[in-house]
């Protein structure tokens, strides 16, 4: 089993944030909100029903969720001042500020109370975290009883060859820069066991932690 290196927590210079924003997401972001919306069913057309995005970027989901479920009320949060700036700066041009609200917070320590949010999510946030348990706590803990909460992130392969296979098929076209964020996130992610640990511990059932693509790993539940 390839071992876990981490990568930085934060990715908070422009460089990051912009080349990041100009990566095509597209294919997984529009799954990612599909899948999501199947999980809430009919709730995602009820006005009252307020999303945390937890990790947002630069929005991309966000935007998606906001323009597929117009009821939604939507908080993205990052760590990151520059991925929050780009953020702003997609909200705006997509006349979007009236349904997103972008705040910079640790997700490690989020300020909200208990049971603030209906629904809870999170992609791609996981596999830049060093000690994810915490991450995990306070998702759950934002997370109104009966409420859906759905994480998505990487899945790290079983060795360096498999890395580069992923690398050569999803930024094969990519600059040398974005190459190296995506090989670096590969060899942070967590493995499905690894998940399932981490979901264990806060009372959830193997089975709402799957691998769904060769390279992703979804928590999917109603808590």
């Amino acid at each position: 089993m390839l071992p876990r290196t981490l990568e930085p927590e934060v990715m908070d210079s422009a460089e990051e944030a912009q080349g990041y924003d100009a990566m095509d997401h597209d294919a997984v972001n529009h799954r990612f909100v599909d899948d999501f919306l199947a999980v809430l069913g009919p709730a995602a057309d009820d006005p009252r029903m307020s999303v945390l995005d937890v990790g947002a970027g630069t929005a991309q989901i966000p935007i998606r969720l906001a323009r597929a479920a117009p009821a939604l009320s939507i908080t993205a949060i990052d760590l990151a001042a520059e991925m929050l700036r780009v953020a702003r700066e997609n909200v705006v041009r997509e006349r979007l500020e009236d349904r997103i609200r972008l705040l910079q917070r640790d997700a490690k320590r989020l300020p909200d109370p208990d049971g603030a949010y209906a629904s809870v999510i999170s992609n791609s946030i996981v596999h830049h975290i060093p000690e994810p348990a915490a991450v995990f706590r306070e998702m759950r803990r934002v997370l109104r009883p009966g409420g859906v909460w759905f994480v998505r992130d990487l899945l790290r392969p079983d060795s360096s060859g498999r890395v580069e296979d992923l690398v050569a098929a999803y930024a094969g076209e990519a600059d040398a820069h974005q190459r190296r964020m995506f090989r670096e996130s590969l060899h942070a992610a967590l493995t499905l066991a690894e998940v399932r640990g981490l979901a264990g511990e806060l009372g959830l059932p193997p089975e709402s932690v799957t691998q769904t693509s060769d390279r992703h790993w979804t928590l999917a539940a109603r808590v």
